[in-house]
């Protein structure tokens, strides 16, 4: 996102004050100008508003947000059977909030495990 870190620069606005007009936090709004993160419509216009320019003037699309899905990146190997095997990869980048959303939820549900086993467990000796 080099036009939006060169032009914030070139207004001698902070990381801090940018994260301020989308309400993020500095290390998130500091991922978002890297790249690291994406910079969603509303807050493109936001950024555009506070630097006065248009959109279109800061806004870079990424190629990192598509989906790569090419035979290329396929492995081939032999499996047990010695039939060929394909895998393909697909690489796309998922918000932070979402993968943080996404282990809070499975150490929910791996505490829901231990406790149906615990269940289990006190039932089977109840026979």
């Amino acid at each position: 996102m080099e036009k939006l870190r060169n032009l914030r620069k070139q207004r001698g606005l902070t990381q801090e004050y940018m994260s301020n007009i989308i309400a993020t936090d500095v290390s998130n709004y500091s991922r978002k100008e890297s790249g690291g993160v994406r910079i969603y419509d509303d807050e493109w216009e936001k950024l555009a508003k506070a630097l006065d320019v248009p959109v279109e003037e800061i806004k870079e699309d990424r190629a990192s947000d598509l989906v790569q899905n090419n035979d290329n990146n396929g492995a081939t190997f032999n499996d047990h059977a010695g039939n060929f095997q394909s895998t393909n990869y697909t690489y796309c980048n998922i918000p932070d909030y979402i993968l943080e959303n996404q282990q809070e939820y499975i150490k929910i549900l791996k505490e829901q495990i231990d406790a149906l086993k615990q269940e289990v467990k006190s039932l089977k000796s109840k026979r």
